[in-house]
Order: C-alpha cells, then sequence, then structure tokens
C-alpha cells in the first residue's frame, strides 16, 4: 500500500532528510511556485493588452480591478493549484487548465468578464513557460541562492583575516613546500568565490512573448496595425528580463545555460574548499568543535568526522550532474520545437536545491572549525628543508656557482634540521649581512606577503 506523502516516504532527500533546509526554495521550485508565476504571466499580459489603446475591444482596467488581480497572485494557494491541476487532469495541458480556471475565477467581476477572451491571447504555452522559468530563476538567485553564497563567503573571509598571520607548511604535490599562512590559503578562496559570484550575478535572462514560432504570426492577423515587437519587448523588460527577438517556439535557453554554467563553476570552487578543509582536518591543522550527544562513529567513540565537508562535497557532485546536464540539453531543439526541455526544466530546483545543500553543509562546517597554532608550528619545525628556496635565491645573486645544484644535493628527499640549515649557511661564501639574514629566518618566519595578502581580503 503507498505511503501518504511525508519526509519519511519522500522518493527525494530534497523533500525528505533534506526538506527543512530547502525550504527557502519551494516558493520558487515546487509545482505549487511554478503555477503561480504562470498565473502572474498570465494576468500581466492581460493587463499589457487592456493599456494598449489600440486593442479597442479592450480597456484599461480600473484601480480596483488591477489591485484584485495582484492579490489573486500574492494569495494563489495551495488548494488555487490543486484546482488547476484537477482541471489539467481533463485537458493534460498544464498552461491551458490555467487559462481556464483564470476565465472560472474572474468571471464574476463585470470589468474582467468582457475580457475573458483575451486571457492568453496569441500566446503559445511557451511565451508563458519561458518567462515563468525566468523569473523563478531571476528571483531565486537575489533572495536565496546569492545570498547564502554571500554568507559562506564572508565567513571564510573572517576566517581569513583572523589567521592572516598563522604560519602554515604549505603542500605541492602533497609534498613540504614554501610555508605560506592559513588566512592566505582561505583568502584564495574568498577572491575565487568572489569572481564565481559575479559571473551568476551578471547573466542577464532572456525572454520571450512572440507566439508559436516566433514570428508573431497570429498577433499581426488579428491586429494588423499594432507593433508587436514593441509591445512586447516591453512587456518582457518591465518583468525585469532581457528580451530575445529571435527564437523558435520556446526560448532557446542559452541565458539558462549560462546561468547553470556559472552555478556549476562556482560549486567546483566548493569542491576544491571541502576538500583541502578536509584535508587540513586530518593533518590536524584544524579541530572540530564538539557538539554535545553527537555520535562520531557507530563503533569508534573518538571519532569528531568531517561530515559537514563531505556532504558539501557530495551534494556538490550531484549538482554538478544536474547543472552541466541542463547546460547542455536546454539549448537544444529539433526543428521550431520538442518537448524534452519541458521535462529537464522540472529539475531545475533539485540542481539548485543540492547547490543550496553544499553552501549550507560548507558553512555549517566552517562555524567548527578551530586552528590549532600548536600543530601548525610542530610541522614547520620539522621540515627546515622548505628554506632551500631562500638559500638557493640568496647564493644566485650573490654569483654562488651550482647553487640549484648544491641544494638539491643537501635537501632532495631528506628532513633537514636547524642545526643542518645553519651549518650549511654558515659554510657559504657570501655577504655577511645576507648570511646573518639567512640564519635569522625560519619555516615560520618564510611566509613572503601571505599576511597582508590575507588582511585585505
Amino acid at each position: 500500500m503507498p505511503l501518504m506523502p511525508s519526509p519519511l516516504s519522500a522518493l527525494s532527500p530534497l523533500d525528505g532528510r533534506y526538506a527543512k533546509t530547502l525550504d527557502p526554495l519551494r516558493a520558487y521550485f515546487s509545482e505549487h511556485a511554478l503555477i503561480r508565476y504562470r498565473v502572474r504571466i498570465e494576468l500581466a499580459w492581460l493587463q499589457m493588452l487592456a493599456a494598449e489603446p489600440r486593442i479597442r475591444e479592450l480597456r484599461p482596467f480600473a484601480r480596483g480591478t488591477r489591485a484584485t488581480l495582484r492579490r489573486l497572485v500574492a494569495a494563489f494557494s495551495e488548494r488555487d493549484a490543486e484546482h488547476i491541476k484537477n482541471i489539467e487532469a481533463e485537458t493534460n495541458h498544464d498552461v491551458k487548465a490555467i487559462e481556464y480556471w483564470l476565465r472560472g475565477k474572474l468571471a464574476a467581476n463585470a470589468e474582467i468578464e468582457r475580457a475573458l477572451e483575451f486571457i492568453h491571447f496569441a500566446c503559445t504555452s511557451e511565451d508563458i513557460n519561458n518567462l515563468s522559468y525566468a523569473l523563478m530563476l531571476a528571483e531565486s538567485r537575489e533572495q536565496v541562492m546569492l545570498p547564502r553564497l554571500d554568507a559562506l563567503t564572508e565567513v571564510l573571509a573572517t576566517l581569513a583575516r583572523r589567521h592572516a598571520r598563522l604560519p602554515m607548511l604549505s603542500r605541492t604535490h602533497g609534498q613540504p613546500a614554501s610555508p605560506t599562512t592559513l588566512g592566505k590559503e582561505l583568502a584564495n578562496v574568498v577572491s575565487r568565490l568572489r569572481r564565481a559570484r559575479a559571473r551568476i550575478a551578471a547573466v542577464s535572462l532572456l525572454g520571450k512573448m512572440n507566439g508559436a514560432v516566433g514570428n508573431y504570426n497570429a498577433h499581426l492577423v488579428a491586429y494588423p496595425g499594432i507593433d508587436w515587437e514593441r509591445l512586447c519587448r516591453r512587456f518582457v523588460g518591465r518583468l525585469g528580463l532581457e528580451f530575445n527577438a529571435y527564437t523558435i517556439q520556446i526560448e532557446p535557453h542559452d541565458s539558462f545555460a549560462e546561468l547553470f554554467d556559472a552555478y556549476a563553476h562556482a560549486n567546483t570552487v566548493l569542491l576544491d574548499l571541502d576538500r583541502d578543509l578536509w584535508g587540513y582536518i586530518a593533518l590536524g591543522y584544524f579541530r572540530q568543535r564538539l557538539k554535545a550527544g553527537e555520535v562520531g562513529s557507530s563503533t569508534m567513540p573518538h571519532k569528531v568526522n568531517p561530515i559537514d565537508f563531505e556532504n558539501s562535497e557530495g551534494n556538490v557532485g550531484v549538482a554538478n550532474a544536474l547543472l552541466r546536464h541542463l547546460a547542455e540539453k536546454l539549448p537544444v531543439s529539433r526543428w521550431q520545437r520538442d518537448l524534452s526541455d519541458s521535462t529537464a526544466l522540472r529539475n531545475v530546483g533539485a540542481a539548485l536545491g543540492h547547490t543550496l545543500l553544499a553552501v549550507v553543509a560548507c558553512q555549517r562546517g566552517l562555524g567548527k572549525l578551530e586552528a590549532d597554532p600548536k600543530r601548525l608550528a610542530e610541522d614547520l619545525e620539522a621540515n627546515w628543508e622548505v628554506l632551500a628556496e631562500a638559500v638557493q635565491q640568496v647564493m644566485r645573486r650573490h654569483g654562488v656557482p651550482d647553487a640549484y645544484e648544491q641544494l638539491k644535493a643537501l635537501t632532495r628527499g631528506r628532513r633537514l634540521d636547524r642545526r643542518q640549515f645553519a651549518a650549511f649557511v654558515r659554510r657559504l661564501k657570501i655577504p655577511q649581512a645576507a648570511k646573518k639574514r639567512l640564519l635569522a629566518l625560519t619555516p615560520a618566519g618564510y611566509t613572503g606577503k601571505a599576511a597582508e595578502l590575507a588582511r585585505r581580503i
């Protein structure tokens, strides 16, 4: 017997395990939200037509009627959506069901009753759908996705500034390398995320309102004296979207693809951060704050696992699989229209849902981190060979032959301690001032401009 819908019976973890975290996206990508956006577009188009003086069969709606239409969108309820779904069960057409519902809902208004035949006038379903999805993406970007990415980035920037001067051993190819600071490594990611954020924000979402195959065929037959392209351009612009003058039946979704690529790129930066933080926790550079009652392992009671970064990494993988697919699939349609984009678009909420989960999990993990200066210092003190780069450059400056080769013979594949380093420097035939500067150098002090770069992020 089928289970009643609940978080425990949800097919997707987005509506089950992670439902509460994803509540902010339901206002944009649930079935109820999609229907509400379609109603919003239909009513906006009806009002645009009523305000066009060359459509003599209509007159601009009175203030009270316009307020009624605004309330219809603002108060659009789940019961309203269910009514439309019931009509759809008969029509087998989701957008046509909205038209019929609006006719029934508005028939009691004497002013609108005279305009009922102009609901969905000259529209193909895609005129309504493309604008609905574009608004869903635009408004969710501004209200949910960018604010959450900004919050994560600011937490990271705060940590970068806090640990700007904390020395840390670098690892290139997994091996000890020239030191940096913990803050500078975090600042690197802040810079990347800010750039990725700007790319997401910069995508201009396109919309069209030009009929069955993009040529205003029906519009011009009904009203040949109207400049329909100009009117439709104004309509799309008033929605806050960029008008696309050249389309087939569907708006080609190129701007959607740009946005999904931009989200996927930001996710990839996040993935890089997740894995690096996981590694720093494994090295002991970070400890994780304990949470009372939390269990790390079902059998090993000592464990404090980096589960937030692992959760983030896993969700990035799912999100980017969906985002990349949507970016590749949506701009492709056979001839003037096929329906494959329709079912794909219904997964936009899932793609952004997993993206949001990844951001939230990473930020949650960052909130648990505490740097361990003692462990960082131990690693630096155990690897004096990383100063070979510095010594080599000073030797080169002062004309010491075979500088690289000498340091290679001393350090390659070997650990060097403070005493061995000092003994090598003392034997160098370089000016005393240069020798003194090298002898004062330590791995912890060999961090270049790292602190300065981190502080100004």
